[in-house]
């Protein structure tokens, strides 16, 4: 075995160490410190990790590597961005897990980066766009938006018209998710859609402010309903 190979094999243990520690900003300066070209592939393959606080941790590291490569390499950083893209191509033969949940992060660390790809972001929710068809990624897309609009609204705001129809969606997680961001985008229009949900038990695991909680669509749909208005 070569050195490089088995390099790249301890350093994959060192990040899945960090990841699974359960001390997200230790993990997060820890990864940051390490050179991003490097760890990078590392945090991308556990974008498919079937433990969900793996899984999430390794969205919200790269977000952080990245957003801090792009403030001094922004090509570099554009480089990774287009990777993503191109793992949701139906040409790379992948499925492309995670990549959506990514590029939001990622979004929501760089308002430079967000504002060159929130539009490539916004298509994959769009029926005449690059429309994500397999459910679950519909559901990484839709959090990818509410990320981005968590931080930059008015970026994301295209994407409201192509949220409405997942409001009654037979998917509580896509329900859920959906009235979320509209909840973050301040969208009226989907106001009566919303009040038609105020009644659906159905629970529904968001990450959201760096942790997984578990609300029923019920509660968010409260949520969306009483967000302040925009100043």
């Amino acid at each position: 075995m070569s050195p490089q190979r088995q390099s790249g094999r301890q350093l994959k243990k060192e990040v899945l160490k960090l990841l699974g520690s359960g001390e997200l900003h230790r993990t997060l300066a820890a990864l940051c410190e390490m050179p991003a070209r490097q760890v990078i592939n590392p945090l991308l393959s556990f974008l498919l990790s079937t433990d969900p606080g793996v899984k999430w941790t390794a969205v919200t590291a790269i977000g952080a590597v990245v957003g801090k490569l792009a403030d001094r390499d922004m090509e570099a950083a554009r480089v990774i961005m287009r990777r993503l893209m191109w793992q949701l191509n139906d040409g790379s033969g992948g499925i492309g897990w995670g990549c959506p949940e990514a590029m939001g992060e990622i979004m929501a660390c760089h308002t430079p980066l967000a504002g060159e790809y929130a539009d490539v972001l916004v298509s994959y929710v769009k029926k005449d766009g690059n429309f994500l068809e397999y459910e679950p990624l519909q559901q990484g897309a839709i959090w990818g938006v509410g990320r981005v609009a968590q931080v930059n609204p008015h970026l994301v705001v295209d994407a409201v018209p192509h949220l409405l129809p997942f409001v009654n969606s037979t998917h509580a997680a896509l329900r859920g998710l959906t009235v979320w961001v509209l909840g973050l985008l301040h969208a009226k229009e989907a106001w009566p859609l919303i009040k038609g949900l105020l009644d659906d038990t159905s629970k529904v695991t968001i990450y959201r402010d760096r942790g997984l909680c578990t609300l029923s669509v019920r509660d968010l749909s409260r949520q969306a309903l009483s967000r302040p208005e925009k100043t």
